[in-house]
C-alpha cells in the first residue's frame, strides 16, 4: 500500500462456492469500508487488475484495498489495521481465509490462525511494507 505502489488484493477463498464467496466479499468490504485511511473496492473479475499481472480466476470476486492520499505517509500503520481488521473478520467464523496479495507476495489469513501463522503474517508485513516508514516495536500485525 505504498504511496503510488500496488494496492493489495484481498481474494476470500471459499472451495470454489462462488455464491458464499460473493457473500463473505461483500461482507468484508462493508468491514474495510468503515475503517479510515483504508480505501477498498472490487476488482473487476474479467481480466487482469493491470497490465502484465494475474487477474482472479474465473467467477472469483476480489478486492482491491490501498490507504487515502492522506495516508501516505503513514503507510506501516495502515497496513497493520487492514491487517488487523482482516484478521478479526476471519475470527469470526474459524472456517473464514482470505488471501492478501501484495504483487508477487501472498498470505493465507485463516480463522484459527496458530502462531506460526501468526509468525509468517508479520514477516509477510515487514517484507511487503518494510521500507515504507519505522516499524512499530509492539509486534501487533
Amino acid at each position: 500500500m505504498r504511496d503510488g505502489g500496488s494496492p493489495w488484493t484481498l481474494t476470500v477463498a471459499t472451495g470454489g462456492d462462488t455464491l458464499r464467496q460473493e457473500r463473505l466479499t461483500r461482507d468484508l468490504h462493508d468491514t474495510l469500508h468503515r475503517a479510515d485511511g483504508l480505501v477498498v473496492g472490487f476488482h473487476d473479475a474479467d481480466g487482469p487488475a493491470e497490465p502484465g499481472r494475474k487477474g482472479t480466476g474465473v467467477g472469483e470476486v476480489a478486492l482491491w484495498a490501498a490507504t487515502t492520499a492522506g495516508a501516505a505517509a503513514v503507510a506501516r500503520p495502515a497496513s497493520q489495521v487492514l491487517i488487523t481488521l482482516i484478521k478479526e473478520w476471519c475470527a469470526k467464523e474459524r472456517h473464514r481465509r482470505v488471501v492478501v496479495t501484495v504483487g508477487d507476495d501472498s498470505i493465507e489469513i485463516t480463522g484459527r490462525p496458530d502462531a506460526a501463522q501468526e509468525r509468517m503474517v508479520r514477516e509477510f508485513q515487514d517484507r511487503v511494507v518494510g521500507d515504507d516508514g519505522p516499524a512499530s516495536d509492539d509486534g501487533a500485525a
